[in-house]
């Protein structure tokens, strides 16, 4: 895995000199921009964002599929696609769009850059009015549940400018552990069952796997941990010390605001600094991986599949695509998931950024409504449908072929805060025999408790893929879920989420300095005390004119 720079944005003036180059790639739809009339029916333009493999069933397409043929049945609303692209290509795309002014009437951008240089330039609708008037109970449930911090992601002078997405948060980071390991070793952890662990705990169970060499590797090695350290966010949290910083209360790769009210990058902390001091002491007496900061992600993973090491960190869903590779080499393979407690028995977690992608509506379009309607239709009817199968057969029919979700006119997620933990308490029920599986409302979550009870009924001669639903459903959303039920969360929201125009210039150099800093710590390259150096160079280097201009931004200048 590459590592992941603080900054991605877009030059779109530099840009747009290279897109007709690369437009080819993409696919264009239509010429017109402009709603029209045909026997009542209302037609309107899009940008969609497309997948490599949607799974469609034969005959249909993005233009035309059982989500386009509902909106039609539905609002009497056409849609016609005046581009369609996938990845890199859809965001030159959108960049093309708003250097040119020739926005369909509805599309996703996936920044807030970019949003807000569609409302400096007046080229989007307020939808406030439309919003306030149109959107169902159920939807307005959704964005208040981020104590509003969603649709003021996508507000600007008090106007809704755009229908943001929302991201429920994925927290903690969690430290997952060989559970055949432990058993084999006699080891107890979490005797309290409130799956929770303290420092001492992990770095006495790491110093067993390393002496007793329980996966017969002959070759043993400690944590290992991605050259980066850290991540911004919980979902791109494998193999980082996001758990032990937390320990502290720390949470480095986030903006935050002081006790004084002024912006702190949670990596440039003395909370991080502690943080760094328990790292170094594991390294010295090989806790750690004695080759941290020289291996790549394949590296890692080859750690764990070979049976090298029995500890990582990552986020609930890690089994799904990362520790399954361990089970498909070993069938007895088993991993428990557990956080990392403080010394107040909380553990400390960091809000997840409520947003990232927002659907716009051109300015002047005749019916910026339509875009509410479609947000009720498949993000409140559809989903809370009690009669799937009769109401809405073909969609019906998609769950269960997997088609991609990027076949719906928008291509976001809009779920309230703590959906997560209601799918998992649906499985739990599910397996506990309260409801039947049948009776789950999503279709993808009836799949996962299918899965786990497949697992649950034979687990040495389950599937992968069963092992992974079981691991991440009941282990990673079952302890996220747990910590919540007992108050154990400690949360803080970060101050800022955006990028700035000197984050932008410099926020990869900077990064560079935070990676090479933490690793010459980390490895006694340097002492402890050089963390007040790279703290000097951060602010130097470009530090102090990013958090001048998040205070700027902040305060509206």
């Amino acid at each position: 895995m590459e590592y992941k720079s603080l900054v991605k944005r877009f030059s779109m003036l530099s840009m747009t000199a290279l897109l007709t180059l690369s437009l080819a790639a993409c696919v264009e739809k239509s010429d017109s921009s402009k709603p029209v009339s045909e026997n009542g029916e209302k037609v309107i333009t899009m940008g969609r964002v497309t997948s490599a493999n949607p799974k469609l069933p034969q005959g249909d397409s993005y233009e035309d599929n059982a989500y386009t043929r509902i909106v039609n049945e539905k609002l009497n609303v056409k849609i016609v696609d005046q581009f369609e692209a996938e990845g890199d290509d859809y965001s030159r795309q959108v960049a093309l769009a708003i250097a040119s002014g020739e926005l369909p009437d509805m599309m996703r951008v996936d920044s807030k850059d970019e949003l807000k240089e569609m409302v400096e330039n007046d080229l989007i609708e307020d939808l406030t009015t439309y919003y306030d008037k149109n959107a169902s109970d159920y939807i307005k449930d959704i964005y208040e549940s981020y104590d509003g911090r969603s649709l003021a992601d996508a507000t600007f002078d008090g106007q809704l400018m755009a229908i943001p997405a929302t991201i429920g948060d994925g927290a903690p980071n969690m430290i997952w552990i060989r559970k055949d390991w432990l058993n084999k070793l006699g080891i107890e952890l979490d005797t309290d069952g409130n799956k929770a662990i303290t420092l001492d705990e992990l770095e006495k169970t790491a110093k067993a796997f390393l002496d007793n060499d329980p996966g017969e590797s002959g070759n043993p090695v400690g944590i290992p941990f991605a050259s980066w350290l850290n991540a911004g966010d919980y979902g791109g949290s494998a193999f980082a010390m996001t758990a032990i910083a937390e320990v502290f209360d720390a949470h480095p790769r986030f903006w935050l605001e002081g006790n004084n009210g002024d912006i702190i990058y949670g990596s440039t902390s003395t909370n991080t600094k502690q943080a760094l001091g328990v790292m170094a002491d594991w390294f010295e007496k090989g806790i750690i991986d004695p080759q941290f900061g020289t291996r790549t992600w394949d590296d890692i993973m080859a750690l764990l599949t070979n049976g090298q090491t029995g500890i990582t960190t990552g986020p609930w869903h890690l089994p799904d695509w990362g520790l399954s590779t361990v089970r498909a080499k070993n069938k007895d393979a088993e991993f428990v998931a557990y956080a990392l407690e403080d010394e107040n028995g909380k553990v400390n977690v960091t809000h997840n950024n409520p947003t990232g992608q927002f659907i716009v509506v051109k300015k002047g379009f005749e019916h910026p409504e339509i875009a509410i309607e479609i947000l009720n239709l498949f993000y409140d009817e559809i989903p809370n449908s009690k009669d799937l199968k009769t109401e809405y057969p073909e969609i019906e029919k998609y769950g269960k072929l997997g088609v991609d979700g990027s076949t719906r006119p928008f291509n976001i997620e809009v779920y309230n805060s703590e959906n997560l933990l209601e799918e998992f308490a649906y499985i739990q029920q599910a397996i506990d025999g309260e409801i039947a599986i049948d009776d789950i409302p999503s279709a993808g979550v009836k799949i996962d408790a299918q899965s786990v009870k497949d697992y649950l009924d034979d687990p040495e001669s389950a599937e992968t893929s069963t092992w992974s639903k079981y691991h991440s459903r009941m282990h990673g959303l079952g302890m996220m879920k747990k910590l919540s039920e007992e108050d154990k969360f400690v949360w803080t929201t970060p101050a800022y989420f955006g990028t700035t125009k000197a984050m932008g210039k410099k926020g990869a150099n900077l990064a560079k300095l935070e990676e090479e800093g933490f690793i010459k710590i980390v490895t006694g390259t340097e002492p402890l005390s050089y963390f007040d150096t790279f703290v000097k160079n951060w602010k130097r280097q470009g530090g102090d004119e990013i958090i001048a201009e998040i205070k700027a931004e902040l305060a509206g200048n």
